[in-house]
Formats: structure tokens, sequence, C-alpha cells
């Protein structure tokens, strides 16, 4: 020890001395201690009082189930946009009220097959004309109406998971397709929600195969395939081309997936859910007698601004992008204003929370139809199709920090593009053999009317996201 002091200095001997001065370690340990726990202390201080308190929610010990976003790698994210959800404290104490009874639509039934059928392969979304497309707004009593499902079309279930899911009243289901994501694990999930709630995770075989080798799949005795709290239930025969058209199955349809689920929350594949699916249906259903929630978009409030971003984006093919906002144009859609409704025409639709009533289910497939004919970007038909039916659903368009306060959002393990997305005009998708064989008939279709001297709202780009 002398030779070290010696050879770092007069300053290092004098300071090696000291640290062997024995009263002087734990001294200086304890001060270290101190000065931690102060500094600790006055951070907790500053955050509870500091609008970064609904990320800290636990520690400042407010109501909300609220935490901040780490990406997958333990990281802090760029800060979301997030505010407290006014909760319930405790899931136990939720009352389940009666259901929602069935006031406008009594009855709903599905077509199952379709007259060209017969002389050409069924087709998942049908062959709905333009007529039966406009007759599917009228509302009735008794309605029959195209929603998916037809007969031999895919999209098909596994018997063990048929039998599992007829049991399912409470759902939570999310999706992942085309192998680019695994299943995230919910937090704060109450003993009461495990019981009560399914948690359906569907997939394709591509991602099921996927899962398979990067996770542990067990299976449980009657062949049922699980990862933790997920329920894997695989669709065989994929009934598109395109695999965000697949993912739109059981997010949009979940009520033809899961016929017997009296509510549901579909959440999108790569986020993680944070609070307790009990107090989501208080909050968003029960507490103001809503059959539908979905939160408010984070930039958009026009189906038009919202094209526009696509398109700039490359999100889908331009023309055809277009081509849908010229239909709904032609039919009536007007820009979003302040004196509308609903309070946006554009969702941020990665969250769902639904009680199956029949208005419900019906706007369901009617969404799902306008997806089917036209591009799967069904951020553009939500608000066309909540315009037709007017007043018959009462939506809540709750604002976006609390969507954005239910999840921690992960990213995907590879981002999803398909080459249509880039297209810029239609002979470039013509020639490149880019046009789907399954899906988007509609823009492929003659429509009843003429359509070029309608001209597209001018859009303000008032956001980055544009």
């Amino acid at each position: 020890m002398a030779r070290r002091g010696k050879g770092g200095g007069g300053g290092g001997g004098v300071g090696d001395a000291a640290w062997r001065r024995g009263p002087a370690r734990p001294r200086l340990l304890l001060v270290s201690a101190v000065a931690w726990a102060l500094l600790l202390l006055a951070f907790h201080l500053w955050s509870c009082a500091s609008p970064a308190a609904y990320f800290l929610s636990a520690l400042c010990g407010k109501d909300s189930q609220v935490v901040h976003a780490l990406d997958p790698t333990g990281d802090p994210s760029k800060p979301l946009h997030r505010c407290l959800i006014p909760v319930e404290d405790d899931p136990d104490a939720v009352v389940v009220p009666k259901r929602t009874p069935n006031e406008i639509v009594k009855k709903l039934s599905y077509i199952t097959v379709d007259k060209r059928d017969k002389v050409s392969p069924p087709l998942f979304g049908g062959r709905q004309t333009w007529k039966q497309r406009e007759e599917s707004f009228k509302l009735n009593a008794t309605m029959k109406v195209h929603c998916g499902f037809m007969k031999n079309s895919g999209a098909d279930m596994d018997a063990v998971d048929v039998e599992y899911i007829e049991k399912c009243k409470f759902v939570v289901a999310s999706g992942i397709f085309d192998g680019y994501d695994v299943p995230h694990q919910p937090s704060n999930i109450s003993l009461r929600s495990q019981k009560l709630f399914c948690f359906l995770m569907v997939v394709d075989e591509v991602s099921f195969d996927f899962i398979e080798q990067n996770v542990t799949v067990k299976v449980d005795s009657a062949g049922g395939k699980w990862v933790g709290i997920w329920r894997l239930v695989t669709l065989h025969r994929p009934p598109f081309d395109e695999p965000r058209r697949n993912g739109k199955v059981p997010k949009i349809l979940t009520h033809r997936l899961f016929p017997q689920a009296w509510y549901s929350i579909w959440i999108d594949g790569k986020m993680e859910l944070m609070v307790d699916p009990l107090l989501i249906l208080e909050r968003y259903l029960w507490r103001g007698k809503y059959t539908f929630a979905v939160a408010i978009h984070k930039h958009h409030r026009s189906i038009y601004e919202e094209g526009d971003a696509i398109k700039r984006r490359k999100r889908y093919a331009r023309p055809l992008v277009d081509l849908q906002m010229k239909i709904y144009r032609h039919e009536g859609m007007e820009p979003w204003d302040e004196k509308k409704r609903m309070p946006s025409d554009i969702p941020e639709g990665a969250v769902l929370i639904r009680e199956h009533t029949m208005i419900t289910d019906l706007f369901s497939c009617l969404w799902f139809n306008e997806v089917n004919l036209f591009t799967p970007r069904d951020q553009l038909s939500f608000g066309y199709v909540a315009h037709r039916l007017g007043d018959a659903l009462k939506f809540f368009m709750f604002p976006n920090c609390e969507y954005n306060s239910l999840f921690i959002l992960h990213r995907h393990t590879r981002e999803h593009s398909s080459k249509v997305e880039w297209a810029k005009t239609i002979d470039e998708i013509l020639k490149k053999g880019l046009k789907e064989s399954r899906g988007g008939l509609g823009l492929w279709t003659p429509y009843p009317a003429d359509l070029s001297s309608v001209e597209l709202p001018t859009v303000k780009r008032t956001s980055q996201a544009s």
C-alpha cells in the first residue's frame, strides 16, 4: 500500500491514507446513502407535483394505473401525450350492469352465400353489390347483411378453439399476422378479471410458427395452446392476400369470431395492456351507458386529412385512396367540423371497446364491408359508417391522452409493407400485378355514378403526421 501511495504522487498518497483510517469509510458510505435518499425524496416530491405525476401514479398514490412507456430494450421511448384515467379503485367493487336492450335492430343475421359462388370460388367478404351496400345502411328491426365468413371462404378455426370460445362472454382480443410480433403479457390484471375474461390472441399459421420459435408455447390437456395468459387461436386459410386485411377479421368482426361474447376489448398485437379490463369496461361503457368506445385520433379529425396523410406516408396506393374518398364525398360525407355530432371522424383504432348489441354488431359488419370493398385503412371508413347510421349508435370517443395511458407500445419485430402501398398510378398497379385478388374489389368495380367531377376538399396540413 505504501508503494502504491508513493507511486501515485502526493495527492494520491494522502487520499489512500485517509481511506485506510477505519472510521472514515463507513462515514462516507453513510453520507452517500443519505444523499441518495434526499435526492430520491426531492424527485418524488417534484414528480408528484408536476405534470409527470401521471407517469408515476403508483409512486404518488394516484388512482390510475398509468405507466410510462418503455420500448422493448427497456429505454424510455419518446414520451406520449398521457393523462390520468378516472378509473375505479378496485376491480372487485365493479358492478356488472344488465345488458343494453336492442331497441332499433332487434334481429341481425348474415348473408353467407352469394349467387356467383356457384361459378366462382367464394370470397370471404362476399360479392356485395352497390345496391346491397346501399340497402345495408337502411335500419330495420330485422336485418340481414354481408359480414364476412362466407361459406367455405377461409378463416377456419381448430375444433378445440371453437369449443373453448363458446364459454367466452367477456373477451380481451388481439391479433398477430404475418409473423411480425410476439404476444405481450398484460399487467395489473386482477384475479377477478383473470377468471372472468378470455384473453384470445388470434394468429395465422405463419405467426404461430414465429411465436413458437421465439417464446414458450404451452399445450394444455385439451390441446389448447397458450403463451402466458393468452390463448392462441389459429386462423387457417387466410381469407385475403394482404396481411393487413387478414388482421381486420378479428379486429372488426370480433362478434363473428367469438359469437358468445357480451363484451370485448380489442388491442393491437404490438400493445401491452396496462389497465384491468373490468375497469376499462366500467370507465368507457357502463359509466356513460355506451355500447362502443374508441379514442379520438391524435392528429386528425377529417377523413380527408387522414386520406392525405395515408398517401403521403405511402400506406396505400394513392389513386385508390383518392377513389375511396371521392365515393364518400359523392355520397355526402362532409369534412369534419365542430358542428358535427361526433368529436372526430377519425378514431385511434388500435383499441376498440364494445358491448355486443345488435346495433354495435351491425356497425362492425358495415365497417368491415367498407374495408373489404375499399382500402384496408379502416380509419377512413369508420367515420363514414358512423355518418350513415346517424344517432342509432351511441359512441364514446374518449380523449387521446387516455388512450395512450391504457398500454405500453412495443415495436414490431419488423415493419410490414406491401408493394401496392407505394403505387402512384393505376397503370403501375396493373402493369406490376399489384391488384389484390380477394379484397378491395369495390375499387375495381364500376361505380353507379360519374365521379369525374367530384373534387376532394382542400386539406390544410396541421401536423407532422401528415
